[in-house]
């Protein structure tokens, strides 16, 4: 069974800033998957945060903010690469100019 990668994930509609404001949720919070943050959280305070429930919601969440994760360490290991080949590519000019 292999992983769903960020490319393949369906990524939540994003909630508002009024949406947001209005669930009253931490700046922190307020990224893509705060639209599965709402409800969860909403779940979470009518059970009284049982930990048996709201099951389906808390995966629904942790799994966009660990693709939300992924997609940031891809975008940082493609900002590296980007920089040493420009690195690279200027010595090599460089090295051809002298």
């Amino acid at each position: 069974m292999g992983h769903e990668s960020v490319e393949d994930y369906h990524w939540p509609p994003v909630a508002s800033a009024q949406e947001m404001k209005d669930a009253k949720l931490p700046l922190a919070y307020r990224d893509r998957c705060a639209s599965l943050l709402i409800p969860l959280n909403k779940c979470r305070h009518e059970f009284y945060y049982l930990p048996w429930k709201c099951t389906d919601e808390r995966h629904a969440y942790e799994k966009c903010e660990y693709m939300e994760f992924q997609a940031r360490v891809n975008a940082l290991k493609k900002q590296k690469a980007d920089a040493a080949r420009a690195a690279a590519e200027a010595e090599a000019a460089a090295a051809l100019s002298s």
